[in-house]
């Protein structure tokens, strides 16, 4: 393993997005659909916070049951994407290292990272990409 392989090239590159103006019902539709944990929210290309499924859960019964109906639409109803989610968010850019951002992940109490370069999010990393990344070098 090289200490200084970008994040580049473990990193999502074709992020799924919320905007402010979307509800929890749309992000939870999206973290099922897609199977992932974690939705950068996004203004244009910039983004603004980052909505986990732990979030959801925080306020919902999300992962309770497997029923299509809309178990938790009065409990989404009372909050709006920006209410939930994080806004203070640690980012890197692209070229950073993979050995910075498994030290960062390992210090805070995150699981994902959004990669932006110049003001704009071109991609996220999460706990899994690193898992993945080093179970190719053994």
């Amino acid at each position: 393993m090289r200490k200084t392989t970008p994040v580049s090239e473990i990193m999502t590159k074709n992020v799924i997005a919320l905007t402010r103006s979307d509800n929890l019902d749309r992000a939870e539709m999206l973290f099922k659909r897609h199977n992932i944990r974690h939705i950068p929210v996004v203004t244009q290309e910039s983004i603004i916070g980052m909505l986990s499924y732990s979030d959801l859960l925080r306020i919902s019964f999300a992962d309770a049951t497997n029923d299509e109906r809309n178990v938790d639409a009065v409990v989404y109803n009372m909050f709006t994407i920006e209410q939930v989610m994080t806004k203070n968010l640690v980012s890197v850019t692209s070229d950073t290292s993979i050995k910075e951002v498994a030290e960062i992940l390992a210090q805070k109490e995150f699981h994902a990272l959004p990669v932006v370069d110049d003001s704009i999010l071109v991609g996220i990393v999460t706990t899994t990409d690193l898992i993945k990344y080093l179970l190719k070098q053994i």
